[in-house]
């Protein structure tokens, strides 16, 4: 305890290595510690956001009980300020989304473990150094009901906090931001080292480490110098590489495309072999390669942000070759498909869009913004919300809620007033007009949407048939075809989706280097849809007439940028010609 020239008590914070002074009854940078005398004690106790199963791969953990079901917690905050942070939602509005918050003991949360199968507890989407105390209770009793227990953080612990934690992990996910000290101020963190400290501390004390980095464009050197010094600890230590997604304040620019990562990736594999790539849909580097032989011993694919699915594995996961694969556990026999947004960041990615519909309302009370989140996150509204949300013409009902919860009943009638205006264009259309064949894709061409979403709703609604809707197997947001099966589409017409893309000369590349063919790509009828004019926030009503406006140009002729000017002034209050677009759904404008 130390005090100031007025005897004010202060006090280091011991949790995390930024070592913020704690000022009596005030919280530090991460805002979720307080000192309370001479303690240093949590603000949000025992305190969830997420409480539900999840595949460990979701986590993701890819060498540790693969197809694992694990119970996912998670609270709010965290200790670092990333530009294009995937949980800005978590992490900066903590203080709109607390209200939604759910009070579970630590024998609670095991017994919900326990209740529904799970092989463990996993703490993952905000960063458990936040929320110390409450994961360490939970992992203690979770080991002694015979569970495992493990998380995905920074791993930004005091030396202090590690050894408390560390004795009650089985697995971690230690996240890197880069490679240098410069990568961890731009965070808000002093430097690097304390990371590289605890990944040597939990590798030496048995726990079972698998890292994960950040690949921004144009900064591939430090994917590969981390590598070096990860191969350095052993080169059977599982790496991701996370292509980067500009969430928050980042820029488009430093998003780097599929092919550009997957080379860093095959780069990379050259020193650790079992490397994999994140973000990418329709990527083959999730797979699990037999450095020995080549064999593939785990086929994955894409399964929404930082997440994956396993599709087939071999025999208990071993090559015929008789080269040992470093996996833990057992290899289980079916994966768990998580409901919905349930599951990882696709949750993030529902507050996400929640929020979008709620900053278009612009409330007045920041009360009401409070009681609205309180009352969405503690009921079943976000499972509702992913079924209603995919129907355009129901989503107008999403806005009557959220309009009636925060008060802003105005605005939200203007909202859906013109929504409605623009679908009665749609409803007006003669039934006999021609369908073209559509294909909807993420990412690479052999990574189809699910049948049911929003994107391929928007084609039925602007007159084309989505060939999409065949598909009888569902993954989250898709998933991978074969060749064979693009080719039977026979699509007229393909557009990329406006979240996870890629840009249009790779499509080509990839359907050449493949074999792919039909008429969109003989007549170049590939389309990358402007960023998020397809999915979740209000803009799918600008996707809606560009889809329009591609396949119907006689019936809808005018540049669909003239609607966004429109659209962003009543809404937004700025002009659409002057924002700079990311990924963020609710966003509209990067300064």
């Amino acid at each position: 305890m130390v005090y100031n020239s007025e005897r004010e008590k202060f006090m280091k914070c011991n949790i995390c290595e930024i070592g913020c002074m704690l000022k009596d009854g005030a919280t530090g940078k991460c805002g979720m510690y307080r000192l309370n005398e001479d303690q240093v004690e949590e603000l949000y106790p025992d305190l969830y956001l997420t409480l539900f199963p999840i595949s460990i791969e979701t986590m993701p953990i890819l060498h540790h009980n693969p197809r694992g079901k694990f119970l996912q917690i998670s609270t709010v905050g965290c200790n670092f300020r990333c530009g294009g942070c995937i949980s800005e939602t978590l992490t900066a509005r903590m203080e709109d989304i607390s209200g939604g918050l759910k009070k579970v003991d630590a024998e609670s949360v095991v017994n919900k473990a326990m209740e529904e199968n799970c092989t463990g507890i996993v703490f993952c989407v905000n960063d458990p150094v936040v929320s110390l105390r409450t994961f360490t209770s939970v992992a203690k009793k979770a080991q002694a009901r015979g569970l495992l227990a493990g998380c995905s953080t920074n791993c930004y612990f005091t030396e202090e906090a590690i050894e408390i934690l560390a004795p009650h992990l089985d697995f971690i996910n230690i996240g890197f931001k880069g490679f240098t000290d410069d990568a961890y101020k731009a965070c808000g963190a002093p430097g690097i080292n304390p990371v590289l400290r605890n990944l040597e501390i939990l590798h030496k004390k048995g726990v079972h480490v698998e890292v994960s980095v950040i690949y921004s464009k144009g900064r591939e050197d430090e994917v590969l110098g981390l590598a070096r010094h990860v191969a350095a600890l052993s080169d059977k230590i599982p790496f991701h590489i996370m292509r980067f997604f500009p969430f928050g304040d980042a820029s488009m620019e430093d998003e780097p495309t599929i092919y550009e990562s997957e080379l860093l990736c095959d780069k990379v594999r050259k020193t650790l072999p079992f490397t994999y790539l994140f973000n990418s849909p329709g990527t083959d580097r999730l797979d699990t390669i037999c450095p020995a032989c080549g064999s593939v011993i785990v086929n994955r694919e894409f399964y929404g942000p930082m997440g994956a699915r396993v599709l087939h594995y071999a025999d208990r996961g071993e090559c015929r070759c008789g080269n040992k694969i470093p996996f833990k556990g057992s290899f289980h026999n079916e994966n768990f498909n998580e409901p919905g947004f349930f599951g990882g960041y696709r949750t993030t990615r529902a507050i996400e869009i929640i929020q979008s519909i709620i900053t278009s309302l612009n409330p007045a009370g920041k009360d009401l913004v409070y009681a609205t989140w309180s009352e969405v996150l503690k009921t079943d509204f976000l499972q509702k919300f992913h079924k209603i949300m995919q129907d355009p013409y129901s989503y107008t009902d999403l806005i009557k809620f959220l309009s009636e919860k925060t008060d802003s009943l105005e605005r939200g009638k203007k909202l859906i007033s013109y929504i409605e205006n623009i679908l009665n264009q749609f409803k007006e259309a003669p039934d006999n007009r021609e369908k073209p064949r559509v294909y909807y894709a993420m990412g690479y061409p052999l990574f189809a949407l699910n049948a049911e979403r929003i994107e391929t709703n928007l084609v039925t609604i602007a007159g084309g048939y989505c060939v999409n809707k065949e598909i009888i197997r569902e993954g989250k947001p898709g998933v991978t075809i074969t060749a064979e099966e693009f080719n039977a589409f026979n699509a007229e017409y393909i557009f990329i989706s406006g979240f996870i893309t890629c840009p249009v000369s790779d499509f080509y590349r990839y359907c050449i280097d493949n074999g792919l063919k039909c008429p969109a790509l003989d007549n170049k009828k590939v389309f990358a849809v402007p960023s998020l004019w397809d999915f979740g926030s209000l803009r799918w009503v600008l996707g809606l007439l560009f889809i329009a406006g591609v396949l119907h140009p006689d019936r809808f002729p005018e540049d669909p940028t003239i609607e966004a000017e429109r659209f962003y002034s009543l809404f937004y209050n700025i002009e659409y010609s002057k924002i700079r677009p990311n990924r963020s759904f609710y966003r509209v404008n990067r300064m």
